[in-house]
């Protein structure tokens, strides 16, 4: 297909996998960097998601979830995917972990709040189109790198079985992430801008807010120190990697990295405070965005849902309000030709659409977002993402609900992430 110009809605495929890697294969693999599959264990979908949220235990949680492998000892969650697209989102498995060991469900409601936090940043700086964000929280090299050929060397055991599962699954624990990005920027001196796109491309949960702020924190923008990746943290988390690395007689990281000094740059005032903290945090109820005596009786109007891939869950507010009328989601081409994602993570949303056309009726589009929409008196729920406000004044919804923030953004500071936690309730908004 070429050009954006000609309206493209796309047939539902059935459920499961295999059907959406066809559909994908058949669709939308010239918008993808490799050949389209499906993840090697994550299944998208509500029904998946919803399996997984009733399977969710974290006991042990704070003792387990840094351990890498193997695989069975791992206590991460495995939620990000269901929380990248709202399938589950930050309020329920909040309250999901009630009743979980204090220490686990400090420990997990805490890892809940740091995405919060990072939807915070990307909302207040998205405002005005996203770049501020990696600008001014910025660290450049201190001095020149160790030498290498690549950065992550695939004869390192720790480094190919780590970049493997991310090619082959979409999904990584935060251990491996860290030391992806450690070795990636600290070790080898590659921007990090650079790996925060190879990991997006590839990773299901991929995300602007928490994957780039991740990345910054790896190098040491905020803090000042950058995240060391040495053997001790292999050997520690993954004692099966090291025993089985043809290096692991002459290991490439077997000391500590030099310590690297980051550069201190002007302060952003937006990290000081927000303006405008309600245009932020979108709609605190349903309504147009310029509310007026013309919205009388909107919401009886409307006669589709738009789907964003910031939120296709089955409690959407917009589908929840509006159960009689179709879903209809558009593959935003331009958007998708520029990134060039993965195939699994697109396998990962037909998966989804298809899920959600069990239970009611999906149109699947192709194109500029605004012409595939033109016409329609449609309604949506609120996305904290600089691209919604984008589309949003361009398809000029009839209707917007609100985002379901697990804390709704204030004024505050966001300069680190104790300072914004200390300015939010102890418990979240209701």
């Amino acid at each position: 297909m070429s050009g954006y110009a000609r309206p493209v809605q796309l047939p539902v495929p059935g459920p499961g996998p295999d059907a959406a890697v066809r559909f994908v294969r058949e669709h939308l693999a010239d918008l993808t960097c490799d050949t389209p599959a499906a993840s090697v264990t994550i299944r998208g979908g509500q029904t998946a998601a919803d399996a997984a949220l009733a399977a969710l235990d974290v006991t042990g949680y704070a003792g387990t979830r840094n351990q890498v492998w193997p695989p069975e000892r791992r206590g991460a969650s495995r939620m990000s995917p269901y929380v990248r697209y709202n399938l589950v989102d930050l309020p329920t498995l909040w309250d999901h972990v009630a009743d979980a060991p204090s220490n686990d469900r400090r420990k997990y409601r805490d890892e809940l709040a740091w995405q919060e936090f990072t939807r915070h940043i990307y909302a207040r700086f998205g405002r005005d189109g996203g770049p501020a964000l990696r600008e001014e929280l910025r660290a450049r090299p201190p001095q020149p790198p160790e030498v290498w050929d690549e950065p992550w060397p695939r004869d390192m055991r720790c480094m190919d079985a780590t970049v493997g599962e991310l090619h082959a699954d979409g999904w990584l624990v935060n251990q491996t992430r860290m030391w992806l990005a450690s070795q990636w920027t600290v070790r080898a001196g590659a921007r990090w801008r650079d790996g925060e796109e190879e990991f997006f491309t590839h990773l299901l949960d991929g995300s602007r807010a928490a994957n780039r702020l991740n990345w910054q924190w790896t190098v040491g923008a905020g803090n000042g120190k950058a995240y060391a990746f040495s053997r001790w943290q292999v050997q520690k988390r993954a004692p099966a990697l090291c025993r089985e690395c043809a290096l692991r007689d002459a290991c490439p990281v077997a000391s500590w990295p030099a310590d690297q000094r980051t550069s201190r740059v002007a302060v952003s005032d937006l990290l000081r405070g927000d303006p405008d903290p309600a245009v932020t945090a979108g709609p605190e109820s349903a309504g147009p965005e310029s509310a007026g005596p013309e919205s009388a009786g909107a919401e009886s109007e409307v006669d589709a849902v738009w789907l964003t891939g910031e939120s296709l869950g089955d409690a959407d507010r917009a589908l929840v309000a509006h159960p009689d009328v179709p879903a209809v989601f558009c593959f935003d081409e331009p958007l998708l030709s520029r990134l060039m994602l993965s195939g699994k993570r697109l396998v990962f949303l037909v998966e989804t659409l298809a899920d959600l056309a069990t239970r009611r009726p999906v149109e699947i589009r192709r194109g500029r977002v605004a012409d595939e929409l033109a016409g329609r008196r449609l309604a949506v729920t609120f996305a904290p993402v600089p691209g919604f406000r984008r589309r949003a004044a361009e398809v000029e919804p009839a209707v917007v609900h609100p985002w379901p923030w697990l804390f709704r953004p204030r004024a505050g500071r966001l300069q680190s992430y104790s300072a914004w936690r200390k300015g939010m309730p102890a418990q979240p908004d209701r």
